[in-house]
């Protein structure tokens, strides 16, 4: 028969084995995981060139068109420019004929106001004689 210290040792080496079976089904496990890790990174890495590749060609197209914008902005600065210009070269043109014309419409009003003043104060006096 067995002895107390065979008995420690079948149960110690039964244990032993568990654990170690325990361990290689841990182990392959994680061999698993570290093989799906490495493929999804792998698939990720070949996912993200062409990602970068689109990024850098939308980055270019990006400041393409901020170069046209800029452009644009420009002209229409000059646009402006000149169309104020036009404005008050326009506005001395006209402005200017105006207020001589305004001027003198007022000198021909007050004189022929003044005549008439004249005139029916000399009407006035005509009447006041006979």
């Amino acid at each position: 028969m067995l002895t107390a210290g065979d008995v420690a040792a079948l149960i110690a080496a039964v244990v032993w084995t568990v654990l170690v079976a325990f361990m290689c089904v841990a182990l392959v496990k994680l061999t698993r995981l570290l093989s799906e890790t490495t493929k999804v990174v792998a698939e990720f890495g070949e996912r993200a060139r062409p990602m970068l590749d689109d990024v850098a060609s939308t980055v270019e197209r990006t400041g393409a068109s901020l170069d046209r914008v800029d452009e644009i902005t420009a002209n229409l600065a000059t646009t402006t420019e000149d169309v104020s210009t036009v404005t008050a070269l326009t506005r001395s043109v006209v402005t200017g004929p105006l207020v001589k014309v305004a001027s003198f419409s007022y000198g021909v009003r007050r004189v022929l106001g003044q005549r008439r003043a004249l005139a029916l104060v000399r009407g006035r006096r005509r009447k006041g004689r006979r």
